[in-house]
């Protein structure tokens, strides 16, 4: 199925026995009656949690669309049995194909080869497929994009782009029906008030704890640059849902907003392409964007980011460089008297002590699954360096919810930790932007920062990457190299017979033919994404087998376990 490809509506969405569709009031609807229309065939299911977001957004464009009385959408259901179907359905204004015709719906689903959900296929009144990407031109234009004709939605683009070009605080901001913002006591302001100012557009969501953590440190810049009469106003673009929410994030604030729910607010998401909260898009006083994203380096500089220019950002950068080539353990961990760490039953250890040492920076938390799966793997590779090397240290930085969960975690592992809930963990986490755990920060004996990728040179190298420097990985890369010498570029292999394997550099992979973990080298087709260890590979080859188990199984640290098979969103726990 591709656009452009005619369907005969009638003979997809009918059966022999079925000449109807149904409403969730259990009325009949003929198929009939559909003749003329623009469908939508919306692939969806009560168990799908991007259904259940995307749901409500096509009920409102639906809503829109309806009294046209040429648009009707088919809800085609992926449920597992008709209560699901039932309750799911009893949301939707729309028509559907009866839970029971099992039949229509898995040979509809393979005509339009639906191998994921939501899934909105839009046809126009000839059965011609317009588009199957209906969600996500739902999702951007909206009751707009109708009738989501291919030039419909290239005009929308066309104008979108022109927008950009003439952009100005008047068409960010203002909407055919309101041309003011609201302060929090109600007050309605007008948009015209604030032309000629530099502008922060705030997009937050009161749930978002990224957002709750952001909001004091951009009040204290916005009463700052209020103090010193700068030409400088925030507009709060809301997120939540209800108006309780939104009163209740808005009623601290000093600012304007966009009124909740207000349209132009998913308007601008779409529009600055939203990403991450908290986003501060900067609007100069010509109306033009200035900057996408301030959040960060406010977090960072406070008001000294001010006033957000290219320039301002040049120098910002130049301190920060100047700040890293100055920096010593004791810049990073002593923040006033907080000037220790602890060890087992509560011993401080002052930072003084550490001086000198290699130390990882280890963040982590009980409650995260890749964090459990990977500390047995932390701790061999602890106790394998300090035999090595004395002059090594770990300290836990602990992202747990309470001191009893931090307590079980901490009493599991050999080393140091920052005390639980200790104000210094915020101060590290920004500054070596930890995004998600666990995270490995290599610090050298000079107390600067070696690596932020310390956690990816342990699971690929093990001990043997120890002490993390790039002289030390040039040394692995030799080793590698000297490793491969005389193996075959290319080999035939009786578990993979259909092509020939490749010798390839690879990170991380599991072995297609010993079910074990591997780094460093595979034979490997990359067309079936299959992988052999140079071990399991080269056994046909007489005079290799003992040579290759002898590189592959010794010492070097460079064929390691593989990764553990807990997730949270990839291989880390990635912040909220």
């Amino acid at each position: 199925m591709a656009e452009g490809d005619h369907h005969d509506l009638k003979a997809l969405v009918s059966s022999t026995k079925r000449d109807f569709l149904v409403k969730n009031n259990g009325d009949q609807v003929k198929i009939d009656n559909l003749s003329g229309k623009i469908i939508g065939l919306y692939f969806s299911a009560s168990w799908c949690g991007p259904c259940l977001r995307f749901t409500p957004n096509l009920v409102d464009v639906y809503a829109e669309l309806i009294p046209k009385g040429d648009f009707e959408v088919i809800f085609v259901s992926l449920d597992k049995n008709e209560e699901a179907f039932n309750g799911y359905f009893s949301k939707m204004p729309w028509l559907a194909i009866p839970f029971s015709d099992s039949e229509t719906k898995d040979h509809l689903k393979e005509v339009f080869k639906i191998n994921g959900i939501p899934h909105l296929v839009i046809l126009d009144a000839d059965g011609k497929v317009l588009t199957d990407e209906g969600v996500g031109i739902i999702g951007e234009y909206r009751a707009e994009g109708y009738p989501f004709t291919p030039e419909r939605i290239q005009e929308m683009k066309d104008q979108e782009a022109a927008a950009r070009r003439e952009q100005s605080l008047k068409s960010i901001l203002v909407s055919p029906s309101r041309d003011f913002l609201i302060s929090n006591g109600g007050k309605q302001v007008p948009v015209l008030e604030l032309e000629g100012k530099m502008v922060g557009l705030y997009f937050a969501l009161s749930s978002f704890r990224s957002s709750l953590e952001f909001t004091p440190k951009l009040i204290e810049l916005y009463e700052k640059l209020k103090e010193r009469e700068e030409s400088f106003e925030v507009v709060l673009i809301p997120l939540d849902e209800d108006e309780e929410s939104f009163n209740e994030c808005f009623g601290g604030m000093p600012w304007l907003a966009l009124p909740v729910k207000d349209k132009t607010c998913e308007k601008l998401v779409r529009y600055f392409e939203l990403s991450t909260l908290p986003t501060l898009v900067i609007i100069g006083p010509d109306g033009k964007t200035l900057n996408s994203n301030v959040a960060e380096v406010v977090e960072e500089h406070g008001v000294q980011a001010y006033p957000f220019t290219p320039e301002k950002f040049a120098e910002l950068a130049a301190l920060e460089k100047a700040k890293q080539e100055a920096q010593t353990l004791e810049s990073i961990l002593v923040v006033g008297d907080r000037d220790f760490v602890i060890g087992k039953d509560g011993a401080t250890i002052p930072v003084p002590e550490l001086v000198g040492k290699n130390i990882l920076l280890y963040f982590s938390a009980h409650w995260c699954p890749p964090c459990r799966a990977f500390l047995p793997k932390m701790i061999k590779v602890y106790h394998e360096i300090k035999e090595k090397d004395d002059a090594f240290e770990v300290i836990f930085i602990s992202s747990d919810k309470d001191q009893v969960s931090f307590d079980e975690f901490f009493s599991t592992m050999p080393w140091l930790a920052l005390p639980f809930g200790d104000e210094r963990k915020k101060f590290l986490s920004r500054k070596f932007k930890v995004q998600g755990i666990p995270s490995v920060i290599a610090i050298g004996p000079t107390g600067k920062t070696i690596t932020k990728d310390a956690r990816e040179l342990l699971m690929n190298h093990g001990a043997d990457a120890y002490p993390f420097t790039s002289e030390r990985l040039e040394e692995i890369e030799a080793q590698l190299v000297e490793m491969a010498k005389g193996w075959p570029e290319k080999v035939k292999h009786a578990l993979h017979e259909e092509h020939e394997l490749v010798l390839t550099r690879r990170k991380s992979y599991r072995c297609n033919g010993c079910n074990e973990g591997g780094n460093g080298w595979s034979f490997y087709c990359e067309e079936c994404d299959f992988d052999l260890h140079p071990k399991c590979a080269l056994e046909e080859n007489k005079g290799a087998k003992d040579d290759v188990m002898e590189e592959e199984n010794g010492d070097d640290g460079l064929h390691q376990a593989p990764k553990g098979g807990w997730t949270c969103d990839g291989d880390v726990c990635c912040k909220a």
